[in-house]
């Protein structure tokens, strides 16, 4: 597990730098908001659209030797992206990075899945090594860009070569392990609950919208807030990103302890309740306060996102894979996707205004999720993944043998 929270750290330290580039393409590229949030787009619809194709695969064949290579992938991309000095190139370079980071996700889950067994609470800390490779993304990239310019993006490729270097062998091992437990593997892991996983989407989608829109644009906003504009302090619009990345780390792990205390629909329904206020007061109140609302945000934000990964592999059992890519591709693609409409709209009425309705989609993912019930047969579907199988067709209530399909390593 602190292997694949390593490696799920330099992947996601990826997708912090992209919103941690745009106050320097802004300011070096002289780009609007509706342009800096079309670089957002770049680096996340085309993922969304892959990171599900990427869990089917994963669904049928064993692929340890993609982690590496996705990891160096979306470290070239962000590396070369400040090179550009054409916008079509910086989206280009940017979707490469996102394709990598789409591609990582599926059976990087997998596996973390299958070495945390049961229990929420070692999946939250492999999730934990993505928040802190998100977190740690504008705190890294901001020095380096300010002493070298954007012509400086090519050291961001270090992190990827380090964790490709350090997992690979650590991967390969335990990709190893899984394939000869899938002898003694139980069998059956219960109905693909379809309805249910959809309703899960909707509450991931919601949430991507406020998160993906608040990590484009509150650097931005926190420096027309403290620092007289966007041509303001950039110091405290780095501080304001690390406090909306930072808070995820903390919430993550905390929402493994609630679900093994609460359980995992309740704590994810509480978790969207609390973001209702703190995003209002992010956007609302003045002053040095708007840090500590940001981290709020964050902590609010993140208890559910490790919980939301497992409801959907356990709403559909037979496909952790495709579960998977769904639920962390649409972690960011909705929120991509959303982000020019928020740029167009602070292009016309301002930042405040254009993000105001960010608080609304945080009471849309608490009512949708009031409708969420805790799967059953739950913790076959750890056993299932731990043997890289999928569940027997009777199990999953189609025709077939007791058997059932066996995933091909």
């Amino acid at each position: 597990m602190a292997a694949l929270a390593a490696g799920h750290a330099a992947v996601d330290f990826y997708q912090g730098v992209v919103p941690a580039l745009i106050p320097f393409l802004v300011a070096g590229r002289g780009l609007g908001y509706l342009a800096a949030s079309g670089i957002i787009l770049a680096a996340t619809l085309l993922s969304s659209v892959v990171q599900p194709l990427f869990g089917v695969l994963t669904d049928r064949w064993a692929m340890p030797w993609l982690i590496p290579a996705a990891t160096v992938t979306a470290g070239a991309g962000v590396g070369v992206a400040g090179l550009f000095g054409t916008y079509p190139l910086v989206c280009a370079a940017v979707a490469v990075s996102g394709i990598g980071v789409a591609a990582y996700h599926p059976e990087s889950a997998r596996l973390a899945r299958a070495a945390s067994g049961t229990g929420h609470t070692r999946m939250g800390w492999y999730s934990l090594g993505g928040n802190i490779g998100f977190a740690l993304a504008p705190l890294l990239t901001g020095p380096v860009l300010e002493a070298g310019g954007l012509g400086a993006t090519p050291w961001l490729v270090l992190p990827a070569l380090a964790a490709a270097v350090l997992t690979g062998p650590v991967v390969r091992n335990l990709a190893t392990r899984t394939a000869v437990a899938q002898s003694a593997a139980p069998r059956g892991g219960g109905h693909d609950d379809w309805p249910a996983f959809l309703r899960l989407s909707a509450v991931v989608g919601c949430r991507s919208v406020v998160f993906v829109g608040l990590s484009a644009f509150v650097a931005l906003y926190v420096r027309q807030r403290l620092g007289g504009g966007t041509g303001g302090s950039s110091g405290a619009g780095t501080v304001a990103l690390f406090a909306l990345f930072a808070g995820g780390a903390v919430g993550t792990v905390l929402g493994g302890w609630l679900a093994s205390r609460w359980g995992r629909v309740r704590t994810v329904r509480c978790a969207y309740a609390a973001a209702v206020p703190a995003v209002a007061g992010l956007l609302l109140v003045p002053g040095p306060a708007l840090y500590g609302f940001a981290a709020v945000v964050s902590l609010a934000l993140y208890v559910p996102f490790s919980i939301q990964v497992t409801l959907g592999q356990d709403y559909l059992p037979s496909r952790i894979g495709t579960a998977s890519g769904v639920t962390l591709g649409l972690a960011v693609s909705v929120g991509g996707v959303a982000g020019p409409v928020i740029g167009l709209l602070a292009d016309h009425v301002g930042l405040r205004v254009a993000l105001a309705p960010l608080a609304a989609l945080c009471a849309a993912a608490w009512w949708i999720a009031r409708r969420l019930v805790e799967p059953a047969g739950a913790a076959a579907v750890a056993a299932v993944a731990a043997a890289g199988t999928e569940p027997p067709a009777e199990a999953a209530g189609l025709p077939g043998t007791a058997g059932g399909p066996v995933r091909e390593s």
